[in-house]
């Protein structure tokens, strides 16, 4: 445990604090805190004996066993009472009580509690009460009694311990491969911070399990038990990171820009004084890509990835929806360092300067901006919205997030790539595959006939194609995706409207995701789709494409 707490605990034991409430799910941690503390002479000044109570075994200490009639709450407390040494009692639960876990507070306990005061305030030796229990429950008649000390949850220094411990007991199985460098090891600890002590273990020792060895993919059994603790919340959903950066096609410039704040959160980055990052909000035209970049940063980052959808926030009960948020908050806060997916952002949003919602999702907001600009944790937010005028201004600003990239229809050499993502992906059976090749000759070809096609639009080419060769059983022609091609009317068409729109916004206000290099090839480029539809060509879509040139 950090020196924060222990120094904080004696002080409050010191200053004679009769009660103190200690919220944890960690009773052996704290227990053996507490103990530290009580043994130190220079942080207590008056070492003392440390009882532990619960129903099952009474009052007990490392002189003390066990008795039956101090199993009974009331019999406790007379035994504090009637206690004349120094000594620290823990009551391990003592919230049940107070009326947790949906029971009527215990009104004679609680009066019992409210007499013992005085004697422990005014007892010859110091004495003090600690509570410790997994939730927080004081009742109203103990409110100015009892003082709250809060209790975090291991430090990196304890997780890294628990991880060393670990590979120097399995060091000699020879079952076990044990591969992991100075960086690698704080990288795997890192990725344990927010779990208990037990569950960080449990997660070391179910890799080694698993797996029969401890690596940097061991990454992934830590996120597992991560993802217990978010399914707990209800609120935020844990998204696997299956896809990575090679099946994003093109968005070379926020994909650089992504690379190298990789490792930031790791002790090496503070050596240079960087902060760890805010987070990046994703605009632009839908099905280009936004989503599957903020799924791809957690395989980069080896980082969970965590899904907030502001539809669970909102509820029908007044004030729980500003309590979800800070549920959600707080979870992402206790597994960092983490990635905070908020997509769709403006739908939560949409209320913000209207009363018919009476005031929540102002709150929200206020919310949201707040932790965005004060928050100490690592963790990475990132932020999709397709209709960006419904962003408050007050989110946009500098400070709230890095930076603000625009994604654009894909330029000819993005479909080049995103063509070869969906036909590499699909094509590994010799059946599939047939006759046909998709070299660069026939890819440029492909590009040239998909102009103003977003990147969902040319995935749906591809198995459109192939499920007309299934329905064959034939091998995938060319023919096949020039058929599907023909009769496909692009979102550029339809949207062609709302498109120029948000590239006006994001003209002077956010970056291009695309590099310079890719978008030059628009000024002089006039082919247009032969199809039966009318496609508008580059100078009248792509006249002015979206997005400061800024690469990165």
């Amino acid at each position: 445990m950090s020196k924060t707490f222990l120094e904080e605990f004696a002080n409050y034991c010191r200053a004679r604090f009769p009660y103190i409430y200690i919220s944890t799910w960690e009773e052996e941690r704290v227990i053996h805190d507490i103990q530290q503390v009580a043994d130190a002479v220079e942080l207590i000044k008056t070492p003392r004996n440390v009882f532990t109570w619960s129903v099952t075994n009474g009052l007990t200490s490392r002189s003390r066993s066990e008795t039956q009639e101090t199993k009974n709450p009331i019999k406790a407390l007379e035994f504090i009472e009637k206690y004349q040494e120094p000594s620290i009692f823990i009551m391990k639960d003592f919230h049940v009580y107070f009326g947790g876990n949906n029971r009527q507070p215990d009104q004679t306990i609680i009066r019992k509690v409210r007499d013992l005061l005085t004697y422990v305030e005014k007892s010859p030796s110091p004495k003090n009460v600690i509570f410790v229990s997994p939730s927080l429950v004081i009742p109203y008649e103990l409110q100015k009694d009892i003082s709250i000390l809060d209790y975090g949850l291991p430090s990196f220094e304890e997780i890294r311990e628990v991880l060393n411990k670990m590979i120097r007991a399995n060091q000699s199985n020879t079952r076990i491969t044990i591969h992991l460098t100075l960086e690698e090891q704080e990288r795997l600890a890192k990725a344990a911070l927010g779990l208990t002590l037990q569950e960080a273990e449990n997660a070391f020792a179910l890799a080694l399990v698993s797996e029969g060895r401890l690596d940097i993919d061991s990454v992934e059994s830590v996120l597992k038990e991560k993802q217990q603790i978010i399914k707990k919340t209800g609120i935020l959903e844990y998204i696997k990171s299956e896809p990575n950066m090679e099946d994003v096609g093109g968005l070379e410039n926020i994909k650089r820009w992504l690379k190298k704040r990789d490792k930031s959160w790791l002790d090496s980055a503070e050596e240079y004084g960087l902060p760890s990052p805010k987070g990046v909000l994703l605009t632009g035209v839908p099905g280009c890509g936004k989503s599957l970049i903020a799924k791809s940063i957690s395989s980069m980052w080896h980082l969970p990835l965590l899904k907030l959808d502001m539809g669970r926030i909102f509820s029908g009960i007044v004030g729980s929806s500003e309590e979800n948020m800070r549920k959600a908050i707080e979870t992402a806060e206790a597994i960092s360092p983490s990635i905070l997916w908020i997509d769709e952002m403006e739908k939560g949003l949409t209320g913000v300067h209207s009363s018919g919602d009476s005031g929540t999702a102002s709150r929200i907001l206020s919310t949201i901006l707040t932790w965005m600009q004060e928050k100490t944790k690592p963790v990475f937010v990132v932020a999709t919205a397709n209709q960006i005028q419904y962003i408050p201004p007050e989110l946009l600003r500098k400070g709230r997030f890095d930076e603000i990239f625009f994604v654009d229809l894909p330029t000819k050499r993005e479909r080049k790539e995103i063509f070869h993502i969906h036909l590499s992906k699909r094509l590994k059976s010799p059946k599939a595959l047939g006759d046909f090749t998709f070299n660069d000759g026939v890819l440029e070809k492909l590009a040239d006939l998909t102009e103003t096609f977003i990147g969902a639009e040319i995935e749906q080419v591809v198995i459109s194609a192939l499920f007309e060769a299934f329905s064959q059983n034939r091998g995938l022609e060319y023919r096949d995706l020039e058929k599907v091609i023909e009769t496909t009317v692009p979102l550029s068409v339809t949207q062609s409207e709302q498109i120029r729109a948000i590239r006006e916004w994001a003209d002077i206000r956010a970056v291009a995701a695309t590099p310079k290099e890719y978008r030059e090839e628009y000024k002089d480029n006039k082919t247009s789709n032969t199809t039966d539809f009318h496609v508008p060509k580059d100078e009248d879509i792509r006249s002015k494409r979206g997005g400061r040139t800024v690469d990165f």
